[in-house]
């Protein structure tokens, strides 16, 4: 959210772009709309002008009706954008120091909406840095459009040879694992091929043989013929302490199968000697979120790295979904949907969009300060940062339980602005999400910013949003 009465405050950036557009409507904004939208999405601001010390200025748009009318027209055309994704309110002509402006936000496109490129042609596709827009290469452009897909990525089946490429194992130590957590199931009786068709690692090609699935492959296959098909595959963890030598796991490294099971069973059981029950959950919950997300296809590998006051994992791919919709749950689109079940099945990882406000939860209940997520481009990569020191100096006990939360309405009330400070908008349900409290209690807050005069409200009951007062 842009405050438009201290316009001069802000600068160009990776969500902002100024255009003066006295001239009529600028070529280049189709570009920042291709941009934004298949970047993090962003607010191109028409009738501004930035001065040379980088501030912005209204400048007075001649008609801004008529360039409204316009870029609607322009935008609607499907030679100039491959596909419309604003609604009206999405558009505003604002008044600025006296001034005509218009004021565009464009939202990150749904991700079967991605690419979104202009002119008629995929190449036309483009994304923002900094404060510029950059064409997208082709290995962007390739995993926008399988990110496009219907099925995720992992049920393909592959032309790799038959079952024999499962390392025996892995899969051995899968299936203990998978009786302990579901006693008396049918998979007692199931021999290797049928438990694979059954957890879907198995599939039937085009010739009417069985071959392994993409999931297949990654959960129980050999680092060698992982590589076969993900050329820039890898797993590695890294624990640093001050002088001491680090130590590491690396797939393609020492002798051990390098996929992904083993990978998470060697992290975890690194991570238990050193964590009690609490805190090894969200980190194994955090670890499974980073693994079934991963495109596999992507560069860069997923990376852990242990430090004394925190961890860091990072994975390639970009958002599936939009971040402040998978804090607040519910929502569930995993980019690799066979391994989460896979993962699932031993009672690791959350299948119903709940897996982020979990780990949100429990970091709370530790007294961490909340997850930082973040997602930075070329090549795609997402990053989610614990720290083990905690959010705030003073943390109370709540009386029924070990669960802490920040204490004092001064400090609740803060939360609230500082989470409006940094999302345009929010509903209820997605600050109460952020407080760890009840919607019921969060809406009494909210009820006393908007009678402050900090906080508007917009919208029915239902469909209520809150944002902070221009």
């Amino acid at each position: 959210m842009i405050d438009l009465q201290h316009l001069e405050q802000y600068r160009e950036n990776n969500r902002i772009e100024a255009k003066k557009a006295l001239g009529g409507l600028p070529h280049s904004i189709w570009e920042t709309y291709s941009a934004f939208a298949n970047a993090l999405g962003g607010i191109i601001l028409l009738g501004v002008e930035e001065y040379r010390d980088k501030s912005l200025h209204p400048v007075d748009l001649p008609d801004p009706e008529g360039l409204v009318q316009e870029f609607w027209d322009r935008l609607n055309d499907p030679h100039t954008a491959s596909v419309n994704i604003l609604l009206n309110r999405d558009v505003q002509i604002e008044t600025v120091e006296g001034k005509h402006i218009i004021v565009i936000t464009v939202p990150r496109a749904q991700r079967f909406d991605r690419p979104v490129f202009v002119e008629g042609s995929p190449r036309n596709s483009y994304r923002r840095s900094g404060e510029g827009d950059y064409r997208c290469t082709e290995d962007e452009l390739r995993a926008m459009y399988r990110d496009a897909a219907v099925k995720t990525q992992d049920m393909a089946v592959l032309e790799h040879p038959g079952p024999e490429l499962f390392c025996r194992e892995t899969l051995n130590r899968y299936r203990s694992r998978l009786l302990a957590c579901q006693p008396g199931g049918e998979w007692e009786s199931l021999g290797d091929e049928d438990l694979l068709l059954r957890l879907g690692a198995l599939g039937r090609g085009k010739d009417g043989s069985l071959h392994p699935t993409a999931a297949g492959l990654l959960m129980f296959g050999s680092q060698r013929e992982i590589l076969r098909e993900y050329p820039a595959y890898c797993l590695e963890y890294r624990e640093t302490s001050g002088s001491r030598r680090a130590y590491r796991i690396r797939s393609g490294a020492g002798a051990w199968s390098g996929n992904v099971f083993d990978f998470f069973s060697r992290v975890c059981g690194r991570l238990a000697r050193r964590f009690q029950a609490s805190a090894l959950d969200v980190l194994r919950e955090t670890l499974v979120n980073c693994l079934v997300n991963a495109d596999y296809y992507g560069q860069g590998g997923v990376t852990v790295v242990k430090t004394e006051t925190g961890i860091t994992l990072s994975n390639p791919g970009s958002f599936r979904v939009e971040l402040n919709a998978a804090r607040c749950g519910g929502v569930s689109d995993p980019r690799n949907g066979t391994l989460l079940k896979l993962f699932h099945m031993i009672d690791a990882g959350e299948c119903s969009g709940s897996g982020i406000p979990k780990i949100i939860r429990i970091c709370r209940e530790l007294g961490w300060t909340e997850p930082k997520i973040t997602q930075s481009f070329s090549p795609d990569l997402i990053t989610v940062s614990l720290s083990f020191s905690p959010e705030l100096p003073q943390r109370a006990t709540a009386a029924a339980g070990t669960k802490t939360i920040p204490t004092g309405k001064a400090v609740r009330r803060q939360l609230v602005i500082d989470y409006l400070t940094d999302h345009a908008r929010a509903s209820t349900a997605e600050i109460a999400a952020y407080l760890g409290l009840s919607p019921s209690t969060t809406r009494s807050y909210l009820a006393a910013l908007v009678r402050d005069g900090i906080v508007a409200a917009e919208g029915m009951t239902q469909n209520r949003f809150y944002k902070l007062k221009a």
